[in-house]
């Protein structure tokens, strides 16, 4: 089963897809979607629709996680990442694809064992898990596949 990962944001997004076959899992790609500056907050969102739309038909996944918002002291920054977050949701369900939406704490939880784990923890688990360095990749991307690791043991209904 491909499972994909997302990790919303407001210029950049992270991504990573999996296979998941029983307890294997291994890495298909990973990385970033790079929003460029546009003049409207529309024109984002819709960037960030077409951007994924592209993506899944790329990687054709079978189930879809995003990671849930968690509180933000930046109301603007919060804002914005929840609208992004919005249009991801909404593409994914469009596509007729199973989503799942997770919260930081889970996804830790699934990926180390312990929902209060730092950022290299989850890294270090992520490389273990899939077999590879993860060092080269952005946090966003990274953070994306354990997104994906996470979603790839939930079951629908």
């Amino acid at each position: 089963m491909i499972v994909l990962g997302i990790d919303p944001g407001t210029t950049r997004i992270g991504y990573g897809a999996i296979e998941s076959s029983g307890s294997s899992l291994r890495h298909i790609t990973s990385g970033i979607l790079e929003l460029t500056p546009k003049e409207t907050d529309g024109e984002r969102l819709d960037e960030i629709r077409t951007s994924l739309e592209r993506l899944l038909l790329h990687i054709h996944p079978e189930k879809v996680g995003v990671e849930r918002l968690f509180f933000s002291k930046n109301k603007k920054t919060a804002l914005s990442v929840a609208e992004a977050r919005g249009v991801l949701v909404a593409t994914v369900v469009h596509n007729k694809i199973p989503l799942f939406e997770l919260s930081p704490n889970e996804v830790k939880l699934a990926v180390t064992g312990n929902g209060a784990s730092k950022k290299n923890e989850v890294a270090k688990m992520v490389s273990l898990l899939l077999h590879m360095d993860v060092s080269h990749l952005l946090d966003d991307a990274t953070d994306a596949l354990a997104i994906a690791i996470a979603s790839s043991n939930k079951r629908l209904g």
